[in-house]
């Protein structure tokens, strides 16, 4: 159990009554806190904590909470929120089983937006008040929505793994007075077809196949420079999508498609005759990058989509000398977030969805982790329900037999009715 030490005073012995004790000043009278609230943690060692004179009752509020918290196992050490955010932060990335493009982004996202901000702060001592004004300088800094919800997760992620840890006591990214960013999506609106032929004969005659690899089977940008010819079946039209390009550290590495999700798409006639004129005008080139990590295992592909030197197709230099050049040449706006190249993985969705394929199947052709995700972002490009409606209670009306009018229970309801 706690107990509560008075620095200044002390109880000892009266001289003249045995039977009694008399309070005496100590030789610390005066000096420093003087009450001193002493308890024995779960580790077995002792911890206090020191308060000014004038508050005793301060002291026997914090007494009673250690012994309320150890007697239902929910003790925290007050000394162990004194980590600063900065320091957690390191090392709870760190221990992350994430993939190392996530982990570079969450590392790039801590040192701009968090860091600079509550870096500096103790654990224990970011209260509620201090994430929301942290979100409100986000929204100063004019960040969007779906950034500020990305940040969100991550800085409440980190203080769910410092409870688990027993550093704080509450956390505060779940107070009442915090709202947190909702993550706007905004409504897909698909390429016509004449956008989609007109960019892509804008585009250097190497990289025409790029649009039909992303309009024509719904490949995602990382997936049409990392495919190779090998993962093409031309005999039974399958298009096996198997890695990714994608940059960690400044370097080149294949890996797994997005969620780790291979997949098989349907090759139709048009797509695998541009594919092989492509092949036979453009012919593969070997190209070996490490697996996932730049220090992972070295890993062979003939890919199908290289540069004019034989290299593997660097993504940002990609959108810069030649999609977006594609796209100012045919008058499409463009910026960071508009109109780049996943807008190919839209157009082929809506097609299909307007030709009424299932949401499961367009879901797996995309390589969706969850069927949910593909219906919430394209639920608007399905075809209409009303009119199927309609023409589903009209045809089983009109197998009603015709004596089903002339009944009469019928006739003499409407006769009542008159």
């Amino acid at each position: 159990m706690a107990h509560i030490q008075d620095r200044w005073y002390k109880q000892v012995p009266d001289p003249v009554n045995p039977k009694k004790t008399k309070r005496i000043q100590t030789s610390q009278h005066g000096k420093g806190l003087r009450y001193k609230v002493r308890w024995l943690a779960p580790d077995g060692e002792e911890r206090s904590k020191s308060f000014p004179d004038g508050q005793l009752k301060a002291a026997r509020a914090w007494k009673a909470q250690q012994e309320v918290d150890l007697a239902r196992g929910m003790y925290v050490d007050p000394k162990a929120g004194k980590i600063t955010v900065a320091t957690f932060a390191k090392s709870w990335l760190a221990d992350l089983d994430v993939d190392e493009l996530s982990l570079q982004n969450m590392e790039m996202r801590f040192r701009k937006r968090v860091i600079p901000y509550m870096g500096k702060t103790e654990l224990a001592a970011v209260k509620p008040s201090v994430i929301r004004n942290w979100d409100r300088m986000l929204r100063e800094d004019s960040l969007s929505d779906r950034y500020r919800h990305t940040l969100f997760g991550n800085v409440s992620a980190m203080f769910t793994a410092a409870m688990e840890d027993g550093l704080i006591v509450k956390h505060p990214c779940r107070g009442k007075s915090v709202k947190k960013p909702k993550a706007t999506q905004k409504k897909i609106i698909p390429w016509a077809e004449e956008r989609v032929w007109t960019v892509q004969q804008q585009l250097k005659d190497r990289f025409h196949v790029i649009v039909d690899l992303a309009a024509g089977i719904g490949l995602r940008q990382g997936e049409c420079f990392g495919l190779a010819v090998e993962d093409v079946d031309f005999l039974r039209g399958v298009v096996h999508v198997r890695r990714q390009v994608k940059t960690v550290r400044y370097k080149h590495v294949f890996a797994l498609p997005k969620y780790d999700k291979t997949r098989d798409v349907p090759l139709s006639e048009p797509v695998k005759l541009a594919l092989a004129e492509h092949i036979r005008r453009y012919p593969p080139k070997e190209i070996t990058l490490p697996w996932d990590k730049p220090d992972g295992k070295p890993t062979t592909a003939r890919l199908i989509v290289t540069s004019a030197r034989g290299l593997v197709v660097a993504a940002n230099d990609f959108n810069r000398n030649y999609w977006k050049v594609a796209l100012k040449a045919t008058g499409v706006p463009y910026g960071r977030y508009e109109n780049g190249m996943h807008e190919l993985r839209h157009f082929f969705a809506s097609v299909l969805l307007d030709q009424g394929e299932s949401i499961k199947a367009v879901a797996e052709w995309l390589g969706h982790a969850d069927p949910s995700f593909t219906l919430k972002i394209y639920t608007h490009l399905m075809p209409s329900s009303s009119d199927r409606t309609k023409n589903v209670i009209g045809d089983l009306y009109s197998r009603r037999p015709d004596t089903a009018s002339d009944s009469p229970d019928t006739t003499q309801a409407a006769q009542k009715a008159e």
